[in-house]
């Protein structure tokens, strides 16, 4: 035992990506030439779309403190942290804000850090988001991980037991690596392509070319400023061009539909969508959806991406905000039903079964609906005409017997 707690006090620090030479070395910049940061990623509209679909739809979710009981479990509703979680986890801001910027921070940074606001009694009374870029993680000589925030010039540190840290994919299980870092030559391609796109129409949405002069200029400097303010910009685009003095125009650039401009813009659209694992419908790509495979699609978007990130968010809330006695009891919840609910009709007919069958009654199927339950609504009933396999052999021989009963009377 001394010897395995001796290894585990060694352990270097965590492989902070977040910070100094190790921050400029995972962002900055491309292939592309474009440097790639966490603000100019989200500048491109597939990135931005990404982020905001994934951080809305994480705050967006029903999130409830549960207690176990002897039937499985219920809202634990007198709990200090159902309130803060579900409502306020501080008095600047509502849970959806709250949930919606960890979500950003952890998709652009790969890590979302929260302060955590105790009582004398080690309550949690408040939750206040923290900014990754300014925050370090380390570990002490007793091998106790503790953090170092940094804000206007000063550094706080901060216990493990009082941050909430929610890291993602990372090397070390400590420190996460943001997606933007790791996938930053496909997105500087993306930016690389939006700012052609946008140069090609400030150039009159015509290529670029050579003014040609049979003589020598005396002042080239004039005759190019005055060209591009004529003929410069998308509002002046298809202008007549009147050339004095001898001058031509000649054109050199390769257009863009041969250097298929669209396509390489569509194509990044997907690689960035693959990044964050969203489905190509969901970001405007239609081309391969169909009203047969986009609720599919959807419900695929629920189960492998959101459902890896809900797991995240539950264990290290649980880990961070209840005490070693409360998780025996308590454990916190972001729900989905509500996103794998079918059609009307689907649902109608789902509802249909499980009242016919016992396991849902018409109350349960109410709330479900957010609807108001009904007296007498509490009843579970099954069809009467089912029997179990081992009765049937017994009911066929009273049969039997009173036909032959019958028979002699």
């Amino acid at each position: 035992m001394p010897i395995l707690s001796k290894f585990f006090k060694s352990r270097a620090d965590p492989q902070n990506n977040m910070w100094q030479s190790a921050y400029n070395f995972f962002f900055g910049p491309t292939s592309s030439g474009k440097v790639v940061n966490e603000r100019t990623a989200m500048q491109t509209s597939a990135v931005y779309a990404c982020v905001r679909i994934l951080a809305e739809t994480i705050a967006s979710l029903p999130l409830h403190t549960y207690e176990r009981t002897d039937k499985g479990k219920e809202k634990a509703l007198d709990h200090p942290l159902y309130y803060l979680l579900h409502d306020e986890p501080n008095p600047e801001m509502t849970s959806f804000v709250f949930r919606e910027t960890l979500m950003g921070h952890l998709l652009l940074w790969g890590n979302a850090f929260a302060q955590i606001i105790r009582d004398g009694r080690g309550q949690v009374k408040a939750l206040y988001p923290l900014m990754p870029d300014k925050m370090t993680v380390h570990r002490n000589e007793s091998g106790e991980l503790y953090y170092s925030y940094k804000k206007e010039g000063q550094e706080y540190l901060l216990r493990n037991w009082e941050v909430l840290h929610i890291p993602g994919l990372g090397f070390d299980g400590l420190v996460g690596h943001s997606p933007i870092a790791m996938a930053k030559n496909a997105i500087g391609m993306a930016i690389a392509t939006e700012e052609y796109g946008a140069t090609f129409f400030n150039n009159g949405a015509n290529p670029g070319g050579v003014l040609e002069h049979p003589g020598i200029l005396k002042d080239p400097e004039r005759v190019r400023k005055s060209w591009n303010s004529v003929y410069g910009g998308s509002g002046n685009a298809h202008k007549v061009a009147v050339l004095e003095e001898g001058l031509s125009f000649k054109p050199i650039t390769i257009p863009p539909e041969q250097s298929q401009f669209l396509q390489t813009r569509k194509f990044q659209l997907n690689e960035i969508g693959r990044i964050f694992r969203i489905p190509p419908h969901m970001i405007g790509d239609l081309d391969k959806s169909s009203f047969s495979n986009i609720e599919q699609q959807s419900l695929e978007y629920v189960k492998y991406t959101l459902t890896p990130w809900l797991s995240r968010w539950e264990m290290a809330m649980k880990k961070a905000l209840l005490s070693p006695s409360e998780k025996k009891d308590y454990f916190i919840k972001l729900n989905v039903e509500g996103l794998l609910r079918g059609d009307y009709k689907t649902r109608m007919e789902g509802y249909a079964t499980g009242i016919q069958n016992g396991f849902l009654s018409p109350n349960d199927v109410r709330q479900l609906e957010d609807m108001n339950t009904i007296e007498n609504g509490d009843v579970y009933a099954v069809n009467g005409n089912m029997l179990k396999l081992e009765d049937i052999g017994a009911y066929a021989k009273k049969e039997l017997k009173d036909k032959e009963k019958g028979g002699k009377e």
